[in-house]
């Protein structure tokens, strides 16, 4: 059975609510993605590395599902895919069913880019967990889908 040391990394005033772990654990892998995207030369901050993710790990989505997918508003989301299609990363296409909407896909510049991030990705998320045993990790991942599925059940 593990000790665990609450002093090591405990919050500034002591009191670690839930809603506050997850805030410090979320700013301390954003800050470690973005620290090895800059170590790797990407110019990409986490929203745009989180957008490339997704659409690599899910295919092509309207920008609607992608914004759904990232939890990005409307305009948020179409700063984002401006830049990243200014950057040659992705492009906008015409939907097959839908005039109206677009599909959002990498080009091979993205799927290149995405590749050459992904093992950085994994090992970053790796450090964050190394101190968790294999079933720990597994209660982790269940406890934390457990919570999101409850806050977003809606009553």
């Amino acid at each position: 059975m593990r000790v665990m040391n609450t002093n090591l990394c405990a919050s500034p005033d002591g009191r670690d609510s839930l809603g506050a772990l997850i805030g410090m654990v979320r700013g301390e892998i954003v800050r470690a993605i973005e620290a090895d995207l800059a170590a790797q030369g990407a110019d990409l901050k986490f929203t745009q590395f989180h957008v490339l993710k997704r659409l690599a790990n899910i295919g092509p989505m309207t920008a609607t599902e992608l914004a759904r997918a990232v939890d990005l508003d409307g305009g948020a989301m179409t700063r984002q895919l401006d830049q990243l299609e200014a950057k040659g990363y992705l492009r906008r296409t015409p939907h097959e069913q839908d005039r109206r909407a677009l599909r959002i896909e990498l080009t091979e510049a993205g799927v290149a880019l995405w590749r050459h991030l992904h093992e950085s990705n994994v090992a970053t998320l790796e450090r964050a967990q190394k101190d968790l045993s294999g079933d720990e990790r597994t209660k982790l991942l269940d406890y934390l889908q457990r919570v999101l599925c409850a806050l977003r059940e809606k009553n």
